[in-house]
This record gives C-alpha cells, sequence and structure tokens, in this order.
C-alpha cells in the first residue's frame, strides 16, 4: 500500500475511534445474545436461539435491554478499535520500510502484536460489559427458580446486593461505574484485568488470522496496479468474510474468557480457576460442544462489525479532520 509512507497515528487513532463506535452501535443486540448463550449451562432451557434470547429480553427488559451494557462498550471501544486498527498499521509500515514489502509471516506478526496492544482496553471493557449483559439472563433464571441463590464468586458486596433477586424477582442493577468503583475498592486494579490470559488467547489468534486475510482479500479487489482504490462494497465485504473466518476460529477461547470473566453465578454454575480449570470443568460436565456455544452469534456480530469497522477507517474521516487527504478518495 504506497499511500501508507507516511502515516499519521493521530489521524489512525481517531479513524479507529469512529469505526469502533459505528460498527458497535449496530451490532451490540448480538453481542448481548452472545454472552447470554455461552453464559447459559447445559440443562438450562431459558434461551433456545439467538432470536429467543433476543424476543425474550424485549419482553422482559424492554426495547433497551438489548442494549444493557453498551454505554460502557461505546466509551471504551473508541480506545480500544482505535489501538486495534492503528497498532496494526503501524507495525505493517515499521515491518516494511526497509524490504519494501510485507511477507504474510511479517503481516501476522504485525497482527500479533496489534491483539497484543489493545488487551490494555478491551480486557476491563468487556469484564465490565459481561456483568451488564448477564444480569438478564440470572434475573430470568431466578424467575423461574425463584429460591435461587446466586454465588458471587468473590466479587463484591455492591454486585452482591445490585443483581440478588428481591422477593418480588426484580433486580435491582448497578452502573458499570459502581461496578468499577466496587471491584478496585475490594480487590484493587487487578480485578478489572480479571481473564487477561484467556483474552489474550482469543484476541492474538484472531488478529493473527483477521489482519493478513483481510488484507489479501481487500487488495483483490483493486481495480488496477495503477490505479490501487478499492470500491467502497468490497471493502465492507472483505472485512465481513476475514471477521467471520477469524471469529470462528477463536469461538472456544472467547467462551472461556466469557466463563472467567462473569462474576456472578446462577445454579449449578460454578466458579473457574484460571484457563485450565475452565477447560477441564466444562469438558467433564457439558462436552466439547459447549465450546462452540454462541460462535453463530459471536461471527454475526463480528463480521457486519468488522466490515463496518474497515469501511468507516478507510473512508479517512481523522486524515479529513486533521488536514490530511483522505486515505481512500474513491469512497
Amino acid at each position: 500500500m504506497a499511500q501508507q509512507q507516511h502515516i499519521s497515528l493521530p489521524a489512525k487513532l481517531i479513524n479507529g475511534g469512529v469505526a469502533g463506535i459505528v460498527g458497535v452501535t449496530c451490532v451490540f443486540p448480538i453481542d448481548l445474545a452472545k454472552t447470554r448463550l455461552q453464559n447459559q449451562r447445559s440443562g438450562q432451557h431459558l434461551y433456545k436461539s439467538m432470536m429467543d434470547c433476543l424476543i425474550k429480553t424485549v419482553k422482559s427488559e424492554g426495547y433497551f435491554g438489548m442494549y444493557r451494557g453498551a454505554a460502557v462498550n461505546l466509551t471504551l471501544v473508541t480506545p480500544e478499535k482505535a489501538i486495534k486498527l492503528a497498532a496494526n498499521d503501524f507495525f505493517r509500515h515499521q515491518l516494511s520500510k526497509n524490504s519494501g514489502g510485507l511477507t504474510v509471516f511479517k503481516e501476522m506478526l504485525a497482527g500479533c502484536c496489534a491483539g497484543m496492544c489493545q488487551v490494555i482496553i478491551t480486557t476491563p471493557m468487556e469484564m465490565l460489559k459481561i456483568q451488564m449483559q448477564d444480569a438478564g439472563r440470572l434475573a430470568a433464571q431466578q424467575r423461574v427458580m425463584p429460591c435461587v441463590v446466586l454465588k458471587m464468586g468473590g466479587a463484591s458486596t455492591v454486585l452482591s446486593r445490585s443483581y440478588n433477586a428481591t422477593p418480588a424477582c426484580q433486580v435491582v442493577r448497578a452502573s458499570a461505574t459502581d461496578i468499577t468503583r466496587e471491584l478496585v475498592r475490594a480487590q484493587g486494579v487487578t480485578a478489572l484485568y480479571r481473564g487477561l490470559g484467556a483474552t489474550l488467547m482469543r484476541d492474538i489468534p484472531f488478529s493473527v488470522v483477521y489482519f493478513p486475510l483481510f488484507a489479501h482479500l481487500h487488495q483483490l479487489g483493486q481495480r488496477s496496479s495503477v490505479e490501487p482504490s478499492v470500491p467502497f462494497y468490497w471493502s465492507f465485504m472483505s472485512g465481513c468474510l476475514a471477521g467471520c473466518v477469524a471469529a470462528a476460529a477463536v469461538s472456544p477461547c472467547d467462551v472461556v474468557k466469557t466463563r472467567l470473566q462473569s462474576l456472578r453465578k446462577g445454579v449449578n454454575e460454578e466458579n473457574y480457576n484460571g484457563v485450565v480449570d475452565c477447560v477441564r470443568k466444562i469438558l467433564r460436565k457439558e462436552g466439547p460442544r459447549a465450546f462452540l456455544k454462541g460462535a453463530s452469534c459471536r461471527a454475526l456480530v463480528v463480521a457486519p462489525l468488522f466490515g463496518i469497522a474497515q469501511v468507516m477507517y478507510l473512508v479517512g474521516v481523522g486524515e479529513f479532520l486533521l488536514g490530511y487527504l483522505p486515505y481512500n478518495t474513491s469512497y
């Protein structure tokens, strides 16, 4: 990509932030369904499918129930997507400086570095988001079995107070700010990085698969070597396909991460002591198929999310705002 010989990191950060906000706004309800399906154990029949989960969520929590936890996601997705996309651009640029080109290995290495960088924001963002998203599932479980007492897995008192059902089976939800404050006060900042290992285990392979695949698919859409611009729809399709493949590849890791980061446990739901313990218990109690729970939802989330994100990123909003030429004037 000849246009990237001189990149502006601030512009790339703006592009990544705008891309993340637009993408998350469009697909967040499906992400909520994914979290609830992944946390649902064998023998529980609260949600039969993604659509069943969304319909029941709207009926019990209203339309905005589908956006439970969206605020924290929209707040932190700007730095998260900015770091991920800008870091990949930066490392690709650095790795291609001397040789004048990128091998597949270097593309994978750039993706690996981008995945490592993003977990600084991704881990606490998803930690808080999951607590908000899963509250409705636990509330529904309590309505079915009103005598259930939720296990908190070492969580703070505000979480226990806010997510245990009242006699009327109504759940008083804590805000992300309340959860953050209580977790930090009780266990320190490290409490927000619960499941860091599982997040790395998911995001590094994802980036290793996604970025090289997207780059090659995107390159196929070039009109000619003289005119390297790519049509709008091709960028979107490339992002969707690459995102779908990468999401499917790491879906088992995402299940493990979700289970580890869920502080509240319902009936017959146990705590996990790390990645290995989580994998062992899931295999023993639920079988290998449990690692594919929510896989279709995750693919439906990631595919349009990264399709939208890549288009917004390549439009060059950051370059425009900072007075540079747009990344791709064909848009």
